[in-house]
């Protein structure tokens, strides 16, 4: 099943969705959440707030509670062994023994205080980065990947959170 599947599978029953952008702009394709977020505005329904938290997703869970969303979907970069670009929709339980991105606090953490506290469903798009040096910019791979991304993004949010 191809991720846009299992996403739409995943957002069946979404009344309110948060979309986490995630990543450190500053460390090449670790910033692919926030390139595809940034790509993402703009062209998502009403019901749909988009959150670019870079590095620090715990500082949002104010705004995610208030926001009260039925599903919230972080997007960012996650080392799962596959070929640069790969893109996953990662169950929460599986994200405590992943690679992901360069956080303050672990992604398990903020998972858990969003579902105990607004009860949501939680997931995470994942994309494999190529590189995660200290440089400005996504690798070419991923760049095109997050647009994308996006695009089948705004076509599945359309139809299912429209």
């Amino acid at each position: 099943m191809s991720w846009e599947s299992e996403l739409r599978k995943w957002l069946k029953g979404c009344t309110k969705l948060a979309v986490l952008g995630i990543g450190n702009p500053l460390r090449g394709d670790d910033a692919v959440g926030l390139e595809i977020l940034r790509l993402l505005n703009g062209k998502v329904p009403h019901n749909v707030r988009l959150i670019e938290s870079e590095t620090t997703p715990e500082n949002f869970i104010d705004e995610v509670e208030r926001f009260k969303p039925s599903h919230v979907l972080l997007l960012d970069a996650a080392s799962f062994k596959s070929k640069a670009g790969a893109v996953r929709l990662v169950p929460t339980e599986s994200i405590t023994g992943m690679a992901v991105s360069t956080h303050a606090l672990p992604l398990s953490i903020f998972i858990e205080v969003i579902q105990k506290s607004v009860k949501a469903k939680v997931q995470l798009l994942g994309v494999q980065p190529k590189a995660v040096d200290f440089v400005e910019g996504l690798s070419p791979d991923v760049e095109k990947i997050a647009k994308d991304v996006a695009e089948a993004l705004v076509t599945v949010l359309a139809k299912v959170c429209g």
